[in-house]
């Protein structure tokens, strides 16, 4: 079990009102690896963003070391015959800890999952690393589920990623302001691209925002400009 270093109460106060940038980048991308990933935190905390969510204990270890932020850390594994591959299984929490992350963040969905059933799965992270959870929710009901299970943060992140909830162009706003009282700590992320929309996140009752390829995939950035000038 690892002992974190920032408490719940530091972290939720260094989060409140403010921004959460995602520095991940997958291997087919020209960005990948920890040294670019770290770089790109740096930048992003010199830009105001008060934590980082990062991929890989390779990339939280990296980031963890080049910032003050607390560090959100998930792991993508594909797991054969599941469609779950945000940390998905006790074993990866653990070496998120271990690299020192502050947060576990797992996919909290309904769907069947190689952790077992949700809630024990919450616990068992949480037990197994000493440390909060980030649950990735697509629903209303899943929010609220993960929130009685334990999970200290509620995020909006797989909104649109399961076949059941809504397949928007923009961010979820409707189910932030379902979730937004309902849950301790609510968190919006998902196809936020514009900072008009992360205010609107804000405003719809999110308690922070997390951001993503907007801020730090360029080739996604660069493609939406070329776009707009055909």
């Amino acid at each position: 079990m690892e002992t974190n270093r920032f408490s719940v109460e530091h972290i939720i106060d260094q989060i409140s009102g403010g921004l959460i940038v995602s520095c991940q980048a997958l291997p087919d991308e020209p960005l990948h690896g920890s040294a670019i990933m770290a770089r790109m935190a740096v930048a992003a905390q010199q830009g105001g963003a008060r934590a980082i969510r990062a991929n890989t204990p390779e990339d939280v270890a990296a980031i963890r070391d080049a910032t003050t932020l607390p560090v959100i850390g998930l792991w993508k594994v594909v797991e054969p015959g599941y469609d779950v591959y945000i940390t998905p299984r006790v074993a990866h929490a653990e070496a998120l800890a271990k690299a020192g992350a502050d947060v576990i963040a797992l996919d909290a969905t309904a769907r069947p999952h190689p952790g077992g059933d949700v809630a024990e799965y919450i616990a068992a992270v949480r037990h197994a690393t000493g440390l909060p959870v980030l649950a990735d929710i697509s629903t209303f009901d899943e929010g609220v589920a993960a929130d009685l299970a334990g999970a200290e943060f509620v995020s909006t992140t797989m909104s649109g990623y399961t076949p059941y909830s809504p397949q928007l162009d923009g961010p979820d706003l409707e189910l932030v302001r379902e979730l937004a009282g309902r849950v301790r700590v609510l968190i919006a992320e998902g196809r936020i691209a514009t900072p008009e929309q992360a205010r609107a996140a804000l405003v719809a009752g999110a308690r922070a925002v997390i951001v993503g390829g907007a801020i730090t995939r360029p080739q996604q950035i660069a493609a939406r400009f070329a776009k707009a000038l055909v």
